[in-house]
């Protein structure tokens, strides 16, 4: 665990103070935080070999302060592999921020990607600079004192959200069943299943389970994790048209564009994919190739909010529905600001991290009143921390 580092030259001695700066960022922490998971989680890239269960998920927290004493806390994370890289990168980019305002989001993401210019602007290298944005976004709106979604200009102040983590390849049918009553019993508007089996008879029989169980008017969708051919994504497609799927998830490859056109153009079932893409450019290949109906774009995955801002936008153009993949938390507040009705995906994995806890019912998602993203780290998320770096001076 390193001590702080109190830069040599006064924090702003870098660059020139503009009349409009407001404010200087003066201390930086990151945190490498491993979150274990209750269960072993399988989905159909442990069935066909290509991934062992997980048992864990590592977070980078970003935690910010200013001259002024405004705070922001982002965070970036990883399944399986890339914690300790995620963290080390961030290690090598955080001094950048120091004596900037942080008002100049987009200005600062972009010189933080130049930081680390020769790993390129996807994958991980990103996802680490997607903590620091989302801290900057987080400590904007808390200045302002406006919860995250009022103020990039919200829709609607509820969205709907479907429950995942009931539903993996490694749950037994019946308690699948019992975990979507739960859901439901909770407030949750919709169950995602997970497909993608070996045996696909396996899978329309848990499909039917499903279906029967709860009724055709609860939404329900179904996810295979990549984990078809084009052959086997489009005979499954098929045999799942019956049951009025809300969408089928990631029937393909992550980056085979052309075959998920071609799939979406082929089904009445709405094709949805994205969350494994680690760039705007990369979901553009989707957009552009009419690949999807339903973008799932996840902002640590692909830099944070002010990239998710910019594929919003371009989703937007083409009327496509949105249905963000993963951490709630942040995409609560980001699906709020879209213009068409949304979709959050709720999961309950990160709940220990945080002190607060996002309220639900009736199908809905609430965003709260709590200015940012609402959202403080817990003693137990202090508790599983793995390494510290502090920068500057703590406020």
């Amino acid at each position: 665990m390193s001590t702080p580092d109190t830069p040599a030259t006064p924090a702003h001695a870098a660059q020139q103070a503009g009349e409009a700066t407001l404010d200087r960022i003066s201390w930086i922490k990151l945190s490498s935080v491993t979150l274990p998971l209750a269960t072993p989680i399988s989905d159909a890239k442990v069935f066909t070999g290509r991934q062992k269960p997980m048992t864990e998920v590592a977070f980078l927290f970003v935690e910010l302060a200013t001259e002024e004493g405004h705070q922001g806390i982002g965070f970036s994370y990883s399944k399986r592999a890339g914690g300790p890289g995620q963290f080390a990168h961030a290690k090598e980019i955080a001094p950048t921020l120091l004596g900037e305002d942080p008002s100049d989001i987009a200005k600062l993401w972009t010189k933080l990607v130049w930081a680390g210019a020769s790993v390129g602007r996807s994958g991980l290298s990103t996802q680490a600079v997607a903590a620091f944005d989302i801290a900057l976004w987080d400590l904007k709106a808390k200045r302002a004192g406006l919860p995250l979604a009022k103020l990039l200009g919200a829709h609607r102040d509820s969205v709907r959200c479907y429950n995942t983590s009931g539903g993996f390849l490694h749950t037994p049918t019946e308690q699948v069943l019992e975990n979507a009553s739960a859901s439901l019993a909770q407030g949750i508007g919709g169950i995602k299943i997970k497909v993608g089996h070996p045996d696909g008879k396996v899978d329309l029989r848990r499909v039917t389970a499903v279906r029967e169980h709860l009724g055709d008017e609860v939404p329900l969708m179904v996810d295979a994790n990549q984990q078809w051919d084009r052959p086997t994504a489009q005979r499954m497609g098929r045999a799942l048209e019956e049951f009025g799927l809300g969408w089928i998830e990631e029937p393909l490859d992550a980056y085979d564009a052309r075959g998920h056109a071609a799939l979406a153009a082929s089904l009445d079932t709405p094709v949805a994919t994205g969350e494994m893409l680690a760039s705007v450019a990369e979901h553009w290949e989707l957009i552009r190739n009419e690949a999807a109906d339903i973008v799932q774009p996840d902002a640590p995955r692909i830099g944070g909010i002010t990239q998710f801002l910019k594929l919003a936008t371009l989703a937007e153009h083409q009327n496509l529905q949105l249905a963000p993949h993963f951490a709630m938390e942040i995409h609560l507040h980001l699906a709020a600001a879209y213009p068409y009705e949304p979709w959050v995906e709720h999961f309950d994995w990160l709940e220990p991290l945080f002190n607060e806890r996002l309220h639900i019912s009736d199908g809905r998602m609430h965003v709260s009143s709590r200015p940012g993203l609402g959202i403080t780290l817990s003693e137990q998320a202090r508790a599983w921390t793995q390494a510290e770096h502090e920068l500057g001076n703590r406020p």
